[in-house]
């Protein structure tokens, strides 16, 4: 058994339960066995968390980890314009760049206090060779619970979509790949550490056909769907041209809603489209740095928490969102929704929620994640908030979510430690970094050939 003591809790639990002085217990089956005020009794290994906070691990619920391999181009771009000038280069992928790429994503992600995240992946060049094999691989590598969605695109330029010919996949061939990754990857049970969504990517990029089969097929295995939704006034424009719908309206159309099913972005819903996503139970992958760096707009996250609309949080792909580090998407998101909505939109507790609960939510994992409750797993994160840049913030919370990137000095996934001291376990950063490296010079040097 792992206990931490002398630290601050917030469990997020559904009254908000926070312990100033507080333990947590993890067993040995990877499991939170304990948690409450002042110290555990009992024989345990005993871990001194002195000017710490323990929250749940942050859940990621949007993100496309071969984009590390392609991090600053098209920096002054909107969406449509980023997109053209990358889809060329990212119809170079093969398993190797994606590999080397992933693990650098995920190794910054534990680093960020990241426990459990999903991946967008949806470019499957013909002669890339396994990309999600090579993610999944990199996942368990690092050690994080993983939730990787086989997207697909069968829309090219030349049927009216955004993509070129190259990186796109026929409709069949795209089900029946979705398909086998679901039966060769996907794991049901409770403590999963390894689970597959069906990610059809965008409403320009997929048609009609492969959207609704899609969702047929997710339903019949028994996953979950994702799909971007809404991020940009462009996009909005289009689906009114080629559908005579909002986005939300041709999602309905097609099998798109449901408490089965979350949408990344959701930056540009009116009222209408946020209720209709509330009454279905339909989430939303807020993704607040991403749509700043392309200036997409700002989601309405407080009309939708409002409205009991699942929200969790996503760093978003690590080409229009270079930072990546989900634990500074807490404060992102709370200034977001201030400016929207002044100092009373979102509370630092809140933002919490969204990066934990939300996000658990989100991928249909509230029952084992997202809350530090006994019998959910122990995913958890010790955050370090007793160096000079949080120094004179009593409230640890409010230290956390408004103060700079706080130092991760324990994170355990189902018990087992990914990160400690701020290193991680499993893999050295300076090795994914050239890695990472390496991966980038390929795909930059191969595009320029």
């Amino acid at each position: 058994m792992i206990v931490l003591e002398n630290v601050a809790v917030a469990t997020v639990d559904a009254n908000d339960t926070y312990f100033a002085d507080g333990h947590v217990a993890v067993g040995d089956d990877g499991r939170i066995a304990a948690v409450g005020p002042g110290r555990f009794s009992g024989p345990a290994e005993v871990t001194d968390g002195t000017g710490c906070l323990v929250t749940p691990g942050l859940v990621n619920t949007h993100h496309h980890l071969y984009q590390w391999a392609t991090r600053g181009l098209a920096v002054d771009e909107t969406l449509f314009g980023w997109l053209k000038a990358l889809y060329p280069i990212w119809g170079r992928l093969d398993a190797e760049i994606v590999g080397a790429a992933a693990a650098a994503g995920l190794g910054w992600l534990a680093l960020s206090g990241c426990t459990t995240s999903m991946d967008h992946h949806y470019v499957f060049p013909r002669d890339g060779g396994d990309v999600l094999e090579a993610e999944i691989v990199a996942a368990r590598t690092i050690g994080l619970r993983f939730h990787p969605t086989r997207g697909s695109m069968d829309l090219s330029e030349k049927d009216g979509g955004l993509p070129p010919d190259n990186v796109v996949e026929e409709t069949d061939e795209a089900l029946a790949a979705t398909a086998a990754a679901i039966d060769r990857w996907h794991d049901p049970s409770p403590d999963a550490m390894l689970r597959i969504a069906v990610a059809p990517c965008s409403p320009f990029s997929v048609t009609s056909r492969l959207m609704s089969e899609a969702a047929s097929l997710a339903r019949a295995k028994g996953v979950r769907l994702h799909t971007h939704l809404a991020e940009t006034s462009d996009e909005e424009d289009y689906c009114r041209e080629h559908f005579g719908r909002t986005p939300v309206e041709y999602a309905e159309q097609v099998g798109w809603l449901g408490d089965d099913v979350w949408l990344a972005h959701g930056v540009h819903l009116d009222d209408r489209a946020i209720a209709r996503l509330g009454a279905t139970g339909t989430g939303v992958a807020h993704c607040p740095s991403s749509n700043a760096r392309l200036g997409s707009g700002m989601a309405r996250v407080r009309e939708l928490l409002d409205a009991g609309v699942p929200v969790g949080l996503g760093v978003d792909g690590s080409a229009s969102q270079e930072a990546s580090h989900l634990g500074e998407e807490l404060r992102q998101a709370l200034y977001t929704a201030r400016q929207r909505g002044g100092p009373g939109a979102l509370s630092a507790t809140e933002a919490l929620r969204l990066g934990t609960m939300g996000g658990a939510r989100c991928l249909g994992r509230q029952d084992d994640l997202g809350s530090l409750e006994v019998g959910k797993l122990g995913d958890l994160v010790m955050w370090r908030l007793d160096g000079l840049g949080h120094e004179g913030i009593d409230d640890r919370l409010a230290a956390l979510v408004l103060g700079p990137a706080a130092p991760v000095e324990l994170a355990l996934v189902g018990g087992r430690p990914v990160v400690s001291r701020g290193e991680l376990v499993n893999a050295d950063a300076e090795e994914l970094a050239r890695g990472a490296r390496r991966a980038h010079r390929r795909i930059m040097t191969d595009i320029r050939s």
